[in-house]
């Protein structure tokens, strides 16, 4: 990767709603928690201090405890201590997951923990994987770990409470608390000198003690129960106690015979003894139509063999296997060892095959888009002379490419988004939006443009009318402007469309219905989604890909709210949810929209 464009691509995305909130709080995680680059692809000084502005932003509307738990995600870690000493100013628990999650050289701790805050200096007594010279540095400045040793003897625990009952026994009454100093552990009562002398050498109190030994044994329940949650019970018909676990993955061992004489402890109990295949009769060589006892009795590699199982709720299910067959020193066939993993479900929209294309599409346009910001970002600095002046004919010419790489960008979000709003890995954010007072305000914004051909947009509903839906002004918004922007951008000379808008009464609730004509040029299309038709005029613009494709893109974002966009004869329709059923329907009548039931 040449330009890594990849903060500035976020720092340009709109983040609204929860879901994007949170993630784009995770994409800042990802970003500035990586290793500083070498040379000139560190990103510039203004992309990383927005970058910080825009991540505290994101901090105000997040709560803490999901800011931590995204930090404390298992299997991720970052390397730069800029991000841990910015975390370590956030509340208490963020500033501990960061701290705990960081991954940094002996050099960057050195660095870092003299100006870290004094609170967040302690979060780092637990770990145990800190260099030498970095614990050092901790005890230099007086952190210290909560975790001491176990007691000398039972010999000096048993001296130590005659001594502290003397102590409090022979204590003059004072009229303010007095702090109780700790007593040794190794010798009868001795001065006080001695004892401080103690607690610095071995670091432990009677106390301190106890506190390990109750956190040993809340380890050790704890694991236990890890235990006991991962062996199967008897159906004796107590009520369940946990939610099933469902695996996904695990190893194993099969011996000569295709049974499953070892496997992950998580699945053991329930694995070990299972078969792999049916057991082989006699003079059947290749265990009848079954591939995974082909390759077993031939002594193959199995790729992607597919077994089902059944028993436990854990591991029940298709399964997908990939082993290799085993031999001794002596050259003799002692079994199979893999893996299995669970088959995924092609009708699960993450996991199915249309998301999986998504998937590689949105991939193959993030490798599109680095080339053309960058000759994007070079044709600006040509147009706006920031290395020095320009002829004026270069200056046009880096212009028009600069407009051009924006086009071209704006088409690969309207992909990206398609491909995510039809596999189901977008959502639209609920909100509020009143239609009428929307489809009013861009027909006056396409009036203009399209009077100059002598075409128009003709309202046929009243001037007073309101209709509340159930959408995000911005996405309501870029809804009606692509599909009215398609429609106009394809009219000709002299044509007027008609928009009509109605309430419909249906059992799933309200919705309002926008009818629109469609223009001679698209009624023509056999296919209205496919068409290709672009206007002439570059005022009114639908899309990169034409009007078939803006239309496409609306569909998608009317079923991604609850809606729906068809083509009826020589008419689109455009149907959104309500928010709520309209009071009085008698004056859409009177205006001659009429209610449909659906």
């Amino acid at each position: 990767m040449f330009f890594d464009d990849r903060l500035a691509t976020v720092l340009r995305q709109r983040a609204t709603g929860e879901a994007g909130l949170r993630t784009q709080f995770r994409q800042f995680l990802d970003l500035l928690g990586k290793d500083r680059m070498p040379g000139g692809n560190q990103p510039a000084h203004s992309l990383v201090a927005a970058a910080w502005l825009r991540m505290d932003a994101l901090a105000e509307a997040i709560p803490a405890a999901e800011r931590a738990a995204m930090v404390r995600e298992p299997g991720w870690r970052f390397r730069n201590p800029d991000l841990a000493a910015h975390l370590a100013e956030h509340e208490p628990e963020v500033a501990s997951a960061a701290l705990t999650r960081a991954h940094l050289s002996a050099e960057d701790w050195n660095a870092l923990i003299p100006r870290l805050p004094v609170r967040a200096r302690g979060f780092l007594r637990n770990r145990r994987d800190l260099p030498v010279d970095v614990a050092a540095l901790l005890t230099r400045l007086g952190v210290h770990d909560r975790g001491l040793p176990a007691p000398a003897s039972a010999s000096a625990r048993a001296v130590e409470p005659v001594a502290e009952q003397r102590a409090v026994n022979t204590a003059p009454v004072a009229s303010a608390p007095v702090p109780l100093r700790p007593v040794a552990i190794d010798s009868a009562p001795s001065t006080p000198s001695s004892r401080d002398r103690n607690r610095d050498d071995t670091g432990r109190t009677e106390i301190s003690a106890l506190v390990e030994r109750i956190a040993q044994f809340r380890r050790d329940r704890g694991e236990s129960r890890q235990e006991f949650e991962r062996s199967p019970r008897l159906p004796l018909g107590e009520p369940p106690e946990r939610a099933t676990a469902f695996a996904t993955s695990f190893g194993f061992a099969a011996d000569t015979a295709g049974r499953i004489e070892w496997a992950n402890n998580d699945v053991a109990p329930m694995m070990i003894g299972t078969r792999l295949f049916a057991a082989q009769r006699l003079g059947n060589d290749g265990g009848g139509d079954s591939g995974l006892a082909r390759a077993f009795a031939r002594r193959q590699p199995i790729t992607r063999g597919k077994v089902s199982l059944t028993g436990a709720p854990a591991i029940t299910g298709d399964w997908i296997v990939d082993a290799e067959p085993r031999f001794s020193d002596e050259g003799h066939f002692t079994g199979y060892f893999g893996r299995m993993r669970r088959v995924p479900g092609d009708t699960d929209p993450l996991t199915g095959p249309a998301a999986r294309e998504a998937d590689r599409i949105r991939q193959l346009l993030h490798e599109l888009r680095t080339p053309v910001t960058a000759v994007q970002g070079y044709a600006e600095v040509i147009q706006q002379q920031l290395f020095g002046p320009a002829p004026h004919e270069y200056r046009a010419l880096a212009a028009a490419i600069a407009a051009d790489a924006a086009r071209i960008l704006a088409g690969f979000e309207e992909l990206d988004r398609l491909a995510r709003l039809e596999t189901g890995a977008m959502r639209m954010e609920p909100g509020e939006c009143d239609l009428a007072a929307l489809l009013r305000r861009t027909a006056g914004q396409l009036t203009p443009v399209l009077e100059r051909r002598g075409a128009g947009l003709t309202l046929a509903f009243p001037e007073n009318t309101t209709l509340l839906a159930a959408m995000d002004p911005d996405d309501a918004e870029g809804l009606v402007w692509r599909v009215l922007a398609s429609l106009a951008a394809a009219c000709g000379a002299g044509e007027q469309l008609t928009l009509s808008l109605s309430p419909l009464l249906g059992a799933e609730g309200a919705a309002a219905r926008l009818d629109c004509t469609l223009p001679a040029r698209l009624a023509l299309a056999d296919n209205l989604f496919a068409a290709m038709t672009r206007s002439a005029d570059s005022t009114i613009n639908a899309g990169l890909f034409g009007a078939g494709f803006a239309l496409r893109l609306a569909r998608a974002e009317a079923r991604a709210v609850g809606g729906s966009l068809h083509r009826d004869g020589n008419a689109v329709a455009l149907t959104v949810p309500l928010l709520t059923v309209p009071q009085n329907l008698r004056g859409y009548g009177d205006a001659g929209i009429s209610v449909a039931e659906t």
